[in-house]
């Protein structure tokens, strides 16, 4: 027999999962598209294409670009630097994981992937400690053998770096071209007529939180002729000398001698602060006629070598040899050999990768910060990105509307409010609105009023009046030169991270921090500095210029909710200090555990005590992506670990306190979310449903989680309220029946679009949860009572024998009322009705069976039955918020509903025995001696089938004059004279239809 697994003994806060197991996450969006790094197609499938995003796994399109699916959720990686499908094997698929478009948010990759049933099922075949690919080939001769470039740590030396080389598809690897640890390989590409032919480079790169390097000794471009086995480094003739930094190459597949590379070798990059490198002007596209012995300088447009630590890839046309393209904030194409270059029509910006059909050139892919666009006609039309579901968020928020909106910036989109719930019955684009800020940085609605929204974008701070349609500068802090050298800027503000606060208790107080906690007593009119310097204030580590942000600056912010002027501030460079006093007085706090130069990613002051708070540390900068997180009780004398056994990996972006129960924690980290039930001393993943991605930012909303994943957009756990209840000792029962959450009756509508790109809608109905620690022997039942104890629903284990009326349209759903019993947590959702009437077997009715009644808001009672056991819990169902001060009505709409459904359900009791007694023929009349004509029984039925029409809207056979019938009005209004008076008139006309009924029936069983 299955039974309860027990709880671990070493682990008294640990859970067993299935206690939790039908939780299940909601993702609302939006589908507007996101950062793809890898995109290819397939030679001679006209349709199939990939994409690898950012943050947001391998995706799959067989249908070029319409509709998008998710092929790699099952792996637990999600940043992807490469992707190639072996030519001689269309099923082999080899994914490099870790996007090697460096960047200061950058996920790392733990190796490379294969999949030999076309991306159905992935096998990691090894690497895993490479940090991010910048390129994968796979010999179009042989699918097993596979060459890989591995860029290694961004942030620290590490030996799992270069070219890597498989001759037996990934079993086993050979490193065949390795300068040294501080260097990796940005790419490595065949020569499409000669795949012995191999070019590679070498990429000496080093990023520090307060800056970059990307050149040196260790940089180079390397030629090969035996297949990857051995190399050369190609030197002189033409190319510049060192230091050099990243390199794409190309080789034309029009004329195999062609070469081209694009060669970092100078100070290409002052907006985006780069320091100076060698000499000048030596860096730009470079290219060869003769397989690579000789080079020349074609183009040193600042254009196409604009931040190499970004971009750095160039793409040889497959049928021009003087066609090439390089990707970059634009694409750039070049038609005489690389001497000039223009902007190509590709749709979106920021771009990173493009694959061309070498069969059938007017099939191309394109990958770039705005998602994945297919071709099929050169580049004249392309399609949406509007389908991808990639964003990239930072942090979170939610408003205090009805259902909630959540807030949130975007990268490289800028931010959004979207709603947690559609009364359109799925969230697509008329769901959500910008909300008047940049990519970056925090979104703050006002609690009194969401039409009022506050972000931040480095040192800029605005407010937007949604209803108005109107943005304000209100920054604390403006200089003539904000993305100047930190070092001499009068303020620093993180450019990612810059903090805003509103107090939790006067929201028209806010705070933000640059170096320094400002606050403003006016909704941002003015501001004043209430703290001095509280960063480590290193001028050595501000000299970076600021586009990203200054260094030592402050990134996380807050008040305590119990203790006004009680503020937590925590900065980039690793320190953590408080005030008590609202910023009369600061303390340095920073725990012991906490490294010099680590990124304090957010602060959770408690809802307990005014002295506890909560502190998540971010070290991955540093090359370290332990999970680090601490908590104080003392306001910040001690601290203690909470770390405790999250996986090794597990970076800490943000850790959120539940309301409600005290000790259980949230925890978002690079590798997914995970709950803790004894205040961070162990751990455990929450992850259920949700897809491998980074989470950046949790917060609980009411009894929802609601997650800000950093590469798959919005997602939402409805209803925690089993967390708070499940103990490590739950499993020892023989069941349990949780007690529900308050439900709001919200009206429901069916969405009749497309569901492949738009955000899910919660259940509907009241969720009710129950666990069962073993397979029940017989029947489950669910029962509820309302509030004097009449049974008015009755859910079962065993399904009920009801005929089911087949579905209008793909989106319809067959309604069932059998209740799943699975040992552990299973959950439920009563759609607020009472029972159903009597069934008419073959009648069709617009919108499915008549369904019982949806009951009045109030206080219900929940029954669990189970072998022998019997199991109560009260339910309570809400108005919905937006109908308050209609009770009454909606009280008189159910009595009219109800009074509808007695007449249905005597009606149907007749109407089915009629059906049965009446003989189909002359004969059968005469044969069993009926005295009752057939005609008068034919016109009975008639008058039936009518007065059933008008009230519940059957069609028995055509649903398209289905619209002709009434619609019920199931709204918070009274019923109108004119719709007591119809139903008064079919009431009538049932009594009378019944009356005769009653009498035929009694000449039948003479």
């Amino acid at each position: 027999m299955k039974t309860f697994r027990a709880a671990r003994a070493e682990k008294s806060g640990w859970i067993d999962p299935a206690l939790f197991k039908a939780l299940r996450w909601r993702h609302i969006g939006p589908f507007r598209g996101g950062r793809v790094t890898a995109v290819t197609g397939v030679p001679g499938e006209p349709g199939l294409f990939y994409f690898g995003a950012a943050a947001g796994g391998v995706w799959k399109t067989q249908d070029n670009g319409g509709h998008w699916t998710p092929i790699f959720d099952q792996v637990p990686d999600s940043s992807i630097g490469a992707i190639a499908v072996a030519p001689s094997n269309h099923q082999v698929i080899y994914v490099g994981t870790g996007e090697g478009a460096l960047r200061n948010d950058i996920t790392n990759g733990r190796g490379v992937y294969k999949s030999i049933d076309g991306g159905k099922s992935w096998t990691h075949i090894g690497l895993s400690d490479t940090g991010q690919i910048g390129e994968l080939v796979v010999d179009p001769r042989n699918a097993d053998i596979v060459l890989v470039a591995a860029i290694g740590h961004p942030f620290g030396p590490n030996s799992e770096r270069g070219v890597f080389r498989s001759t037996d598809g990934g079993k086993s690897w050979k490193k065949v071209l390795y300068r040294d640890e501080n260097t990796g390989a940005a790419d490595v590409t065949y020569d499409p007529d000669n795949p012995d032919v191999v070019y590679a480079s070498l990429w000496q790169v080093s990023m520090r939180p307060w800056g970059d390097t990307s050149s040196g000794p260790g940089s180079g471009l390397f030629r090969s002729q035996d297949g990857g086995r051995t190399w050369v480094e190609l030197k002189g003739n033409g190319l510049p000398n060192g230091p050099l930094g990243r390199i794409g190459v190309s080789v034309s597949g029009a004329d195999s001698r062609r070469v081209y590379a694009l060669i970092e070798a100078d100070w290409s990059d002052k907006l985006f602060g780069s320091p100076p490198i060698g000499e000048p002007d030596r860096g730009g596209l470079y290219r060869s006629d003769d397989g690579g012995e000789h080079w020349a300088r074609t183009s040193d447009d600042s254009r196409i070598r604009n931040r190499p630590l970004y971009y750095g890839k160039v793409f040889a046309d497959p049928r021009f040899a003087d066609t090439i393209y390089i990707v970059n904030t634009a694409v750039l194409r070049s038609t005489d050999g690389g001497k000039s270059f223009a902007p190509a029509p590709f749709p979106g910006y920021d771009h990173h990768y493009l694959w061309i059909d070498p069969a059938d050139p007017h099939r191309i892919i394109s990958g770039c910060d705005v998602g994945a666009s297919v071709s099929i006609d050169e580049g004249q039309t392309w399609s949406t990105y509007d389908n991808q579901p990639l964003a990239q968020f930072y942090h979170v928020a939610a408003d205090n509307r009805f259902p909630y909106w959540v807030y949130g910036a975007q990268q490289d989109f800028g931010n959004i409010a979207i709603a947690s719930y559609s009364s359109e019955g799925a969230i697509g684009p008329r769901s959500w609105y910008p909300a008047g800020g940049g990519e970056a940085g925090f979104v703050i609605p006002d609690p009194r009023n969401p039409m009022i929204i506050f972000s931040t974008t480095a040192e800029m701070i605005g407010r937007y009046d949604k209803q108005k349609e109107q943005w304000q500068n209100i920054s604390a802090s403006t200089a003539p030169d904000p993305w100047g050298v930190g070092a001499e800027l009068a303020h620093r503000f993180n450019w990612w991270s810059s903090p805003l606060m509103l107090s939790p208790h006067d929201p028209d107080v806010l705070y933000a921090a640059s170096e320094m906690v400002w606050k403003s007593s006016d909704q941002g009119n003015n501001w004043t500095a209430i703290s001095p310097d509280l960063t480590r204030n290193d001028k050595s580590k501000q000299q970076w210029k600021a586009i990203w942000g200054s260094y030592d600056a402050i990134v996380s912010l807050a008040e305590s909710p119990l203790r006004k002027g009680l503020l937590w501030v925590g900065s980039d460079d690793g320190l953590i200090n408080m005030t008590r006093d609202g910023g009369t007085h600061w303390t340095d706090v920073t725990p012991g555990g906490v490294a010099p130069w680590s990124f304090v990613s957010m602060i959770e002051p408690s809802r307990f005590n005014a002295e506890a708070a909560y502190v998540a540390i971010d070290s991955h900068r540093l090359d370290d992506w332990k999970p680090s997180g601490f908590k104080t009780a003392d306001g910040g004398r001690t601290w203690v670990s909470i770390a405790g056994d999250l996986p090794e990996d597990a970076v800490v972006h943000a850790v959120r306190e539940d309301p409600a129960r005290q000790g259980l924690l949230y925890a978002a980290t690079e590798r997914g979310v995970f709950v803790s039930l004894d205040d961070g001393v162990h751990w455990q993943p929450l992850q259920l449903n949700l897809p491998a991605t980074p989470i950046y930012d949790i917060m609980v909303k009411n009894d929802d989680l609601v997650v800000a994943t950093h590469g798959r957009g919005f997602w939402i756990l409805d209803n925690v309220t089993p967390l708070r209840q499940i103990t490590a000792g739950a499993g020892a029962r023989e069941a349990m029946l949780l007690t529900p959450k308050t439900a709001y009756m919200i009206g429901t509508q069916t969405f009749g679009g497309s569901t492949d790109a738009v955000g899910k809608n919660p259940p509907p109905g009241a969720a009710i949860d129950y666990v069962l620690t073993k397979r029940p022997q017989g029947e489950v039942t669910l029962d509820i009572l309302d509030v004097h104890g009449a049974l008015i629903r009755r859910l079962s284990s065993i399904e009920a024998s009801k005929e089911q009326q087949a579905p209008q349209y793909v989106t319809d759903t067959v309604r069932s009322d059998k209740i799943p019993t699975e040992v552990g947590m299973n959950r439920v959702y009563w759609d607020f009705r009472t029972s159903d009437p009597e069934q008419v077997p073959g009648a069709y009715y617009y919108g499915g069976f008549a369904r019982g009644v949806l009951v009045t808001p109030g206080r219900y009672m929940v029954r669990l039955n189970v072998d022998g056991r019997t199991y109560e819990r009260p339910l309570t169902l809400a108005i919905d918020p937006r109908a308050a001060g209609r009770e009454g009505a909606n009280a008189e709409r159910v009595a009219l509903q109800s009074a509808v459904l007695k007449d249905i359900d005597r009606l149907h009791k007749a109407m089915n025995e009629l059906r049965k007694r009446r003989p189909r023929t002359a004969d059968q009349a005469h044969v069993g001696k009926m005295s009752v004509s057939a005609s008068k029984l034919a016109q009975l039925t008639g008058e039936m089938d009518s007065i059933d029409a008008a009230l519940v809207k059957v069609k028995t056979n055509s649903f398209a004059t289905a619209y002709c019938f009434p619609h019920e009005l199931e709204v918070y209004t009274s019923p109108r004279q004119q719709e007591w008076a119809l139903v008064d008139g079919l009431h009538q006309r049932v009594e009378t239809a019944l009356a005769t009924w009653s009498s035929l029936r009694a000449e039948l069983i003479k």
